[in-house]
């Protein structure tokens, strides 16, 4: 009855850790239920056919239904799945035969006995936890090599501190079982010990996965927040926009009476001024459309109003397919906080401008985004013999370059920024990688 518990004890973790291995690496082709019911049928057959003890059966089966369930509930090609069985299998087997081999080193008369029910819960637990640590750890050195539009967050690799604590207490846990002799009582607490340990470190990290999906939900709905912002600011634009042109069309005639009686005084030079003037109306333009790309264009169109309520040239010239590989929440954040820091540069300067444009580099990967702005000082200063920029209110607009920094590094790019003092002008230089 003890080599059950243990048996079932054992493919029941072994079915967690699987499950969090391709749950945080794969897309799923099935619902969450369906691939759950499968894992547990099968499961089942392997804890079955376990009971057989029979070493190499077990572990082929392991390998053939570690494939089978990635290869049908997962999208991954044959060898993909063929590959990551393998792995699963390898780590397995191998945190195993190291658990055994330090106990051997430690508590020889640990394993003399290693048929008790005691000795095998604290083997299991001892060898699964090692198990998890690196499974953990494989999950997140494949995701730093998955292509995905977040960058994935290493800080959560500190949480290896935990189970690596746990199994220094086993360790611990295993050494003083074998060097004194405990009671039957005080065996029972050290497997429960041990127990509460491994279902600890599960609860940690099954807590650390909902997060990170309650966070990520968050940055969606902030980034959905965002777009709607854009959108319906876009959209305004276009009704003031389309209000104008008609304001324009209704008083065309008294222009026209204007016009002629200029003409009558043959006053041409007025004339000239007056078409002029209508002809660089913003209420002529034909729409608000400055890029192909949807929410770069909210977000370009609501600067450019800005920069006409400012009196401010606003010129956009972004090329079609420079920019589609920045997840939209790196492209509100890159552009937004460049504008927002050229559009304070150039307010209150006479004939003050903004260019931004974007360019593909011919046969690289890299996209290059330059904005050039109006600055009537330099904002470089000197500071203990290193060159600083200094922006006013830097409290509170200082994250802004930061974060445009942060964004950059994301793409493996780099960023030139430098004062022409001649034309008094400032220059951002961009240079990003596309990731894929």
């Amino acid at each position: 009855m003890g080599n059950v518990v243990c048996y079932f004890f054992t493919f029941f973790i072994e079915a967690v850790i699987l499950w969090q291995y391709s749950s945080n690496l794969f897309i799923a082709r099935r619902k969450s239920y369906i691939r759950f019911i499968m894992l547990i049928i099968f499961y089942l057959i392997m804890f079955a056919i376990s009971l057989l003890e029979h070493k190499w059966l077990n572990m082929t089966l392991y390998f053939a239904i570690n494939f089978i369930f990635l290869f049908t509930q997962y999208d991954l090609k044959w060898y993909s799945a063929l590959f990551h069985s393998a792995v699963i299998a390898a780590v397995m087997g191998m945190c195993e035969l190291t658990v055994y081999s330090t106990i051997e080193r430690f508590s020889p008369h640990f394993l003399a006995k290693s048929k008790q029910f005691y000795n095998m819960i604290i083997f299991i637990i001892f060898s699964k936890m090692i198990f998890f640590i690196i499974i953990y750890i494989l999950i997140h050195l494949f995701k730093e090599q998955q292509v995905q539009n977040q960058k994935h967050d290493k800080s959560v690799l500190l949480l290896i501190f935990i189970p690596m604590t746990s199994v220094f207490i086993m360790l611990t846990l295993v050494s003083v079982s074998d060097a004194f002799l405990l009671s039957s009582h005080l065996k029972g607490m050290v497997t429960l010990s041990a127990f509460f340990l491994l279902i600890s470190n599960l609860f940690v990290f099954g807590i650390n996965q909902h997060n990170q999906k309650k966070n990520m939900e968050f940055t969606q709905m902030q980034l959905l927040l965002q777009k709607e912002s854009n959108s319906t600011e876009y959209y305004e634009m276009l009704r003031l926009q389309n209000e104008n042109q008609r304001i324009l069309i209704h008083d065309i005639k008294k222009h026209l009476h204007s016009i002629d009686m200029l003409n009558k005084q043959k006053e041409h030079d007025k004339i000239d001024a007056y078409l002029n003037h209508l002809i660089r109306s913003s209420d002529l333009k034909e729409s608000a459309r400055l890029c192909e790309h949807e929410m770069l264009n909210s977000i370009l169109c609501r600067y450019a109003q800005q920069c006409t309520n400012s009196h401010i040239a606003f010129h956009a010239d972004i090329r079609n397919g420079t920019i589609d590989f920045i997840a939209d929440n790196d492209l509100t954040s890159l552009f937004c906080n460049l504008l927002d820091n050229a559009v304070k540069a150039a307010e209150g300067i006479p004939q003050a401008f903004i260019e931004i444009s974007t360019v593909k580099k011919v046969k690289t990967t890299f996209t290059v985004l330059t904005v050039i702005n109006s600055c009537r000082t330099n904002p470089f200063t000197t500071k203990n013999g290193n060159l600083t920029i200094s922006i006013p209110h830097s409290h509170k607009h200082g994250f802004g370059l930061k974060s445009i920094r942060k964004t950059v590094a994301k793409y493996n790019g780099n960023m030139q920024i430098y004062y022409n003092a001649d034309t008094r002008t400032f220059h951002t230089i961009i240079t990003l990688k596309r990731l894929f």
